[in-house]
């Protein structure tokens, strides 16, 4: 019998080909935690590639609630920090928390997280937020830098040529380009 992995995404083009790896070996469970997504619409149209992605892959996948305000407490005063800042770091606790949480309440074995294998992402820093996580609610966090071993361009090439929504800015109303 395969172990329980629950797989935090933030969106297809980020996760498309590190799902298809996982369900390999594991019983996968996509979860879509993202209420750093602004506005509420791109959250959509993000959740609604990852949703159908999964649905084609016979992917189980859980969309758990848009919590946008909780968010916003949680990164409060730290609103001017650049990209790849403290603000990007409480994020990661408040996130990678929440899915640890998931994961240890429903019963998975492991937690893991496609946010390592963003271009805009500090993977050693997503990793220790993970860790936090994995040891304040004592669910297993597998690490894997998805960026390594071409990670991140194979996810590009598979989502040209599946024609997914790729969005133009990491996700938050902090991160949007001018």
């Amino acid at each position: 019998m395969k172990e329980k992995l629950l797989l935090h995404t933030c969106c297809a083009p980020c996760s498309i080909y590190i799902i298809s790896k996982l369900a390999q070996g594991y019983d996968l469970t996509v979860y879509y935690f993202n209420p750093n997504i602004f506005p509420e619409e791109e959250y959509l149209k993000r959740l609604a590639e990852v949703k159908e992605f999964c649905q084609r892959k016979k992917i189980k996948h859980i969309e758990a609630d848009y919590t946008s305000k909780e968010w916003f407490k949680q990164i409060e005063g730290y609103e001017h920090e650049p990209e790849r800042g403290q603000r990007c770091d409480l994020c990661f606790n408040y996130r990678l928390g929440n899915v640890a949480k998931y994961a240890k309440d429903n019963g998975f074995d492991w937690f893991t997280t496609s946010l390592t294998s963003g271009r805009q992402k500090n993977s050693f820093k997503v990793m220790e937020a993970a860790r936090k996580a994995e040891n304040k609610f004592e669910v297993k966090f597998l690490a894997i830098d998805f960026k390594k071993n071409f990670g991140t361009q194979i996810n590009d090439w598979l989502s040209q040529q599946m024609d997914l929504y790729r969005q133009e800015y990491c996700g938050c109303l902090f991160s949007i380009r001018k």
